[in-house]
């Protein structure tokens, strides 16, 4: 008996070691606690806490309707005194620049400037370095006298890029460019019109966001609808919105590359896969959870649902009976995220700084909510990715931009990857840009 009982327990002993060489190295830094599932995992701002891990599946959504939609939209403050951007253990954060008019979408040049849309002074401005006292040590207008710019791209991809294409309101224009420019070196050259134009010319959506596929053959432009839930059968103004367009990087139409993406406001090339993925804002007034915002990838030809379907086979109960011939075509996004997020730019961190287990993952800017009860966003999200697929789950990462009491001093915009692998914060609601590294700390 003490002989069979040593036996498996050697056994066991001999078990474990193997299971131990077998499995990888844990990675070190933090990690995420219990995924919350099921309804809990519809939240607000009262339980945004960095390293929070939340999964939101098509079981858990609400009928239509089961609460009002309204318009609670957020007034803002002067950051309040202590008031501070919340990143998980490990992590620090601090003031890059601030006093800027509405910093929008950030991008990385190939050098490691920071190329940034003042979409509201129709201007590019570029931040170099960071300096001794954590500010940019030099700061530049690259370009001005645009159209509401938003997306921002280098072509062709690598270490001497060609041009910067810029994506106005109402075009497609780009400027020649080589690699340290911090001012424009020629004058835009328009290569496209783009659809509906923004707040001064027509309404809807005005964002246009611009990235290349791997290969550089295509360019793809994300174009948001100019309504909530109009029809497009019976809405001239929505023909070709809601919709990825495809370019050649010259400027010519090649199609419309997929559809019914209500407003795909931040474009990124997944770097494992290749494939376009879209951090995407949904339709309001079904209720304070309906319908969720998502980021996904994006297929050729692939079509999102908006307007008549959402979330695969759910139908909008204001447009009932139409196209029931698509509603087995509707792609149900890869990650569900809160209702209402405005889940602006995101970006895959391939850098060296962040622990190990943050490679590949997606990072997006959740901007805040206007069309539920409760406030929700207002933070920087992670979305975890194994093999260049999502799990489905996404962390709170930056959070603190709202006060005890509802109030609002900070939304986050843009989220850029830095040369060194840390991580910059575009915030349009105190006019900043905020810098996170990982210390280990």
């Amino acid at each position: 008996m003490r002989r069979q009982s040593l036996n498996v327990a050697v056994a066991m002993a001999t078990f474990a070691a193997v299971a131990l060489l077998a499995s990888p190295l844990l990675p070190e830094g933090p990690t995420s606690g219990p995924v919350i599932t099921g309804k809990a995992a519809f939240t607000d701002y009262t339980q945004e806490k960095p390293g929070i891990r939340r999964k939101i599946t098509l079981a858990d959504l609400p009928q239509p309707y089961a609460t009002k939609g309204v318009d609670n939209g957020a007034q803002m403050i002067k950051r309040p005194d202590g008031a501070w951007p919340q990143a998980p253990a490990g992590f620090k954060v601090t003031l890059y620049e601030g006093g800027l008019v509405q910093p929008r979408l950030i991008r990385t040049a190939p050098n490691g400037d920071l190329f940034v849309a003042m979409s509201s002074s129709n201007e590019i401005m570029v931040f170099r370095g960071v300096g001794a006292d954590g500010k940019p040590k030099q700061v530049e207008k690259f370009a001005d006298g645009l159209s509401q710019p938003f997306g921002i791209a280098f072509y062709p991809s690598g270490q001497n890029p060609q041009w910067v294409y810029v994506g106005n309101t109402d075009s497609v224009v780009r400027f020649p460019y080589k690699n340290g420019d911090m001012k424009a070196r020629g004058p835009a050259q328009k290569l496209a019109d783009l659809p509906g134009g923004g707040r001064l010319r027509g309404g809807g959506h005005w964002t246009r966001d611009i990235v290349f596929s791997q290969d550089g053959t295509k360019m793809f432009v994300s174009v948001g609808s100019h309504s909530n839930v109009d029809d497009p059968d019976t809405h001239p103004a929505e023909f070709h919105r809601a919709d990825v367009l495809e370019f050649t990087p010259e400027g010519k139409f090649i199609k419309v590359y997929a559809y019914g993406i209500r407003n795909c406001v931040g474009e990124a090339v997944n770097p494992t896969t290749g494939q376009l993925w879209c951090s995407t804002n949904e339709r309001d007034m079904l209720g304070d959870d309906l319908v969720p915002d998502y980021i996904t990838h994006i297929e050729e030809g692939g079509f999102y649902g908006w307007p008549w379907w959402y979330m695969g086979g759910h139908q909008d109960p204001r447009l009932e009976g139409k196209h029931p011939e698509l509603k087995d075509k509707v792609i149900t996004p890869d990650v569900l995220l809160q209702p209402h997020f405005a889940s602006l730019e995101m970006n895959f961190y391939e850098g060296s700084q962040f622990p190990a287990d943050y490679k590949g993952d997606a990072f997006a800017a959740e901007h805040g909510s206007w069309n539920k009860s409760n406030r929700v966003g207002y933070e920087v999200i992670r979305v975890p990715m194994q093999d260049g697929k999502a799990t489905g789950e996404y962390d709170d990462f930056l959070t603190g931009f709202t006060t005890a009491d509802g109030h609002v001093w900070g939304r986050p915009v843009g989220v850029a990857v830095g040369n060194d692998g840390s991580l910059f914060v575009t915030d349009d609601g105190s006019g900043s840009i905020w810098h996170v590294t990982y210390t280990g700390k």
